[in-house]
């Protein structure tokens, strides 16, 4: 160690401000142990915050205000042509992030966790070296690693300085409506962005490797959504890879093999949205005991805990479902650990959704994947077509469904389709974990009219008592 380099003693070290750290380093801090939480940014939030979550779910539900003041004419309501002003959409978006930001570092100014700027490696098993900081070293009892992800790329041929090929993080920052953008990857991320986009003017064409889009949904639940991106998207192109992507100096050049039209395509900018890799690289970690899978993923137990039981690691960089409410819950699984406490991360069900419009949510076990488990399920659908309040909202292609065990009665999944399906999909999970029976659903009395009325027709539906459709022939 350099004679004068500052040393720190911290009780919890956490490494990584998104979701998962600043919920391990909170719950930490609740239960009375000294924590530091140290991030590249000195900041609390993340991807999630500033790269990720919120500003795409921001930009998304300017996208809903646009589809819906086109569709009000048919409910006779006009409006003249959108002027949109990109300036004030990047404000919109930033005022929020920063209102988000605020609350994050007042919470931990609050709670007493010192937050510290600098890139952390591991020099032991109870100590690291910050670099970027003021501080040189840092000695901890316990540390949590909550790096997170980063955008997985693929080669380009002559690609520049001009950004024209973007990952999730540049498309967020929105420099301009491209005329022609090419969308590479149709799950989450290129999906959501790529009507983000079209929504505002580009002329959209998708590309993506597997047979369908959003291949974790159930393909009852994507329909919707194909159809609307049919309409929205200039061109949508499965089973189709990219065989090689340049970059010139007024744009894109793309050859696609497979469904799309072969030869060279241009576009003006490329968003690259094939999956996310873990942050573990360049830790340290070969230091310490803790070990990585063979895609760089840290191995934890339940309790989220490491090969070196000192350490322990949440969020993306574990792998497993990448979202940031499954990296808070286990953010607070380590730091209850840590204070001694008996628990581990066990949940029946991680939900999923997909802000796009139509949304698309989903929890426990899936239609196609009871399938291949060659479980004895029922599927009990309710469509919205049938719902009053669809009806009042002109949203009438919407779907909610349950997976229910055909022998007990059990919920064990459910997924919906539609305006607002992820906020109505937290019944399905909170059914899911306790074991809730259709009966249970069906017997508790939802307000009429309304979207989450469908879930009640839909347990309905299983016992063949459902008020505005048939019952099923058995």
């Amino acid at each position: 160690m350099v004679m004068g380099e500052f040393t720190q003693e911290t009780q919890v070290l956490v490494i990584g401000g998104g979701p998962g750290g600043y919920a391990a380093a909170f719950r930490a801090a609740d239960l009375g142990l000294e924590v530091t939480l140290v991030d590249m940014e000195g900041r609390l939030g993340g991807v999630c915050l500033y790269r990720g979550c919120i500003p795409s779910k921001t930009l998304l539900y300017v996208t809903e205000l646009l589809h819906d003041a086109q569709r009000a004419g048919e409910m006779g309501i006009v409006f003249g042509e959108p002027r949109i002003h990109l300036d004030g959409v990047r404000v919109w978006k930033n005022r929020v992030i920063e209102k988000l930001a605020g609350g994050l570092t007042e919470l931990a100014r609050r709670r007493g966790v010192q937050v510290v700027k600098g890139r952390a490696i591991f020099e032991g098993s109870d100590r690291v070296r910050l670099l970027d900081s003021d501080v040189a070293h840092m000695k901890f009892k316990y540390a949590v690693i909550a790096t997170g992800s980063r955008a997985i790329t693929i080669p380009v041929t002559n690609e520049k300085k001009g950004g024209r090929i973007m990952t999730s993080t540049g498309a967020l920052a929105l420099a301009e409506i491209p005329e022609r953008l090419l969308v590479i990857g149709g799950g989450y991320v290129g999906v959501e962005l790529g009507m983000v986009y079209g929504s505002l003017g580009s002329r959209i064409t998708l590309v993506e490797s597997s047979e369908r889009l959003m291949a974790g949904a159930d393909p009852d639940l994507v329909q919707p959504l194909n159809q609307r991106l049919q309409d929205l998207f200039e061109s949508v192109y499965i089973n189709t890879r990219v065989i090689r992507l340049a970059e010139t100096e007024t744009g894109i050049e793309a050859t696609l093999g497979g469904s799309a039209p072969h030869g060279r395509q241009s576009f003006d900018r490329a968003l690259v949205a094939i999956g996310r890799q873990a942050y573990s690289q360049n830790l340290g970690l070969e230091n310490t005991r803790v070990k990585c899978d063979d895609h760089g993923f840290i191995l934890v137990d339940e309790r989220m805990r490491t090969s070196d039981e000192r350490i322990f690691a949440v969020g993306d960089v574990v792998g497993g479902v990448m979202l940031a409410h499954k990296a808070m819950h286990e953010g607070k699984v380590a730091a209850e650990v840590i204070s001694g406490k008996n628990v581990a991360f066990d949940y029946q069900t991680i939900p999923a959704v997909v802000y796009t419009d139509p949304q698309i949510a989903w929890c426990g076990l899936t239609e196609q994947e009871a399938k291949r488990q060659n479980r004895p399920v029922r599927v009990s659908r309710f469509p919205w077509s049938a719902s009053g309040r669809a009806a009042t909202m002109g949203i009438g292609k919407g779907l909610t469904k349950f997976v229910i065990d055909e022998e007990t009665g059990r919920i064990l999944g459910m997924g919906i389709v539609g305006r607002e399906a992820g906020e109505m999909i937290s019944e399905g999970v909170l059914a899911v974990e306790m074991g809730a029976l259709a009966e249970d659903v069906a017997l508790t009395m939802h307000p009429h009219p309304t979207l989450a009325e469908s879930e009640e027709e839909a347990a309905e539906a299983f016992l063949g008592s459902s008020t505005h459709i048939l019952p099923q022939k058995k």
